[in-house]
């Protein structure tokens, strides 16, 4: 995500539409992975995202630049993404959906590659299921998105400490699910 200039985000706080368009527009993409990559679910993907830029609309006027504007959407977007996930399981009343969002293959790719990627990101999508809103949300920020234990820290308003314990445990939790899953594939 790029930097958004202070002028632009205070005309956005202040009604200017056009402002607010080009927060969209330079934000949206970025949201949507954040919240499809907690979520795995494309439906509740688009919900979280509209949800974000309601929230962004209506609290940048309180926006006080304390921190980056980028740590404040990904904070928005992981608390917006987690509540999401949590009623959804509620609902789903303790159902595992195990079914994942087939990508469409790249051109530059064989099939085989493809089958293999295609695999390999169903696995990783039904390992991040085992674990809980708040170490798939550590755990996404950090390997998928990139983030610093700092910039994770502050995003979900925990200590760094809790985030490095957070990622230890939810490493150690998909080590130990991936171990289970081979033993039972080779039984």
């Amino acid at each position: 995500m790029i930097d958004i200039s202070k002028d632009t985000l205070r005309l956005a706080s202040q009604g200017n539409m056009a402002a607010f368009e080009e927060i969209y527009k330079i934000t949206s993409g970025f949201v949507y992975n954040v919240a499809l990559r907690v979520s795995r679910n494309r439906a509740d993907s688009e919900e979280v995202t509209q949800e974000v830029f309601m929230k962004i609309y209506h609290n940048l006027k309180d926006f006080q630049f304390r921190s980056s504007f980028k740590t404040w959407v990904y904070r928005i977007t992981v608390n917006t993404a987690i509540n999401r996930y949590r009623k959804s399981m509620r609902e789903m009343e303790g159902k595992a959906d195990y079914k994942s969002v087939i990508e469409t293959f790249p051109s530059n790719h064989n099939a085989a590659e493809g089958v293999i990627k295609s695999d390999n990101e169903t696995m990783v999508s039904i390992l991040l299921e085992t674990l809980s809103p708040e170490h798939k949300a550590c755990l996404v920020l950090r390997e998928f998105e990139g983030l610093s234990y700092q910039e994770i820290s502050a995003a979900l308003k925990v200590p760094v400490n809790t985030v490095r314990s957070r990622l230890k445990r939810a490493r150690e939790a998909l080590f130990i699910q991936a171990q289970k899953r081979q033993v039972e594939n080779e039984v």
